[in-house]
């Protein structure tokens, strides 16, 4: 039974990645305005019903990729040793999670989706979601409430900042000399975190 739950588990993260995939690739070649759901589901190869149970609208499939990223970062935090302090540990799960989840191409496509005005909202709503993802989970592993204690929110929103500055300048380098690996870039902005910038 526990077998079967995984693999339907695992079906059901694939599909939600082929939309996701889809959905990013032709609003990235056709436009956004051009595309639809239909040529979306026809992409990935499934149907539109199948399609509405993952996501209301071709919006929230496209923003949909960061949020896999996002949950992945959450179950890599969650398998630390719960003896490591919770920023070591967030550095580990991030350095974990970034060959898989972070691709230089999709990452370039994503940012410029991110200038179309009708997607705003959608982004916002996520990010928020991810931040909220994350602080309940580094209130978890203090033993801590996020209604009550600012920490784990504080923590949280400043980890993805950093992640967020990290891949845009790995993003913005001109040439692959010039690009430090996105791995080092991480490593710079969390060691500033850890310092409470204060260093300079």
């Amino acid at each position: 039974m526990t077998d079967d739950l995984g693999r339907r588990e695992q079906k059901k993260l694939a599909t939600r990645r082929a939309l996701a995939d889809a959905a990013l690739r032709l609003c990235v070649e056709k436009g956004f305005d051009q595309v639809t759901v239909e040529q979306i589901t026809h992409e990935a190869g499934v149907s539109l019903r199948t399609f509405f149970n993952y996501f209301s609208g071709k919006e929230d499939a496209v923003v949909a990729g960061d949020a896999a990223t996002a949950e992945a970062l959450v179950a890599a935090f969650a398998r630390r040793p719960t003896g490591e302090p919770v920023l070591t540990a967030l550095h580990a799960a991030i350095t974990e999670v970034l060959p898989a989840h972070i691709d230089r191409t999709q990452a370039n496509q994503r940012r410029a989706l991110r200038r179309i005005p009708a997607l705003l909202p959608h982004q916002l709503a996520a990010f928020a979601a991810y931040e909220q993802q994350l602080a309940e989970a580094v209130a978890g592993r203090m033993n801590t409430d996020t209604d009550t204690d600012p920490y784990p929110a504080t923590l949280a929103a400043a980890v993805l900042a950093c992640l967020r500055v990290a891949v845009q300048r790995w993003l913005d380098a001109s040439s692959s000399a010039d690009r430090p690996s996105l791995a080092k870039s991480v490593d710079a902005m969390l060691t500033l975190l850890a310092e409470g910038f204060d260093t300079r």
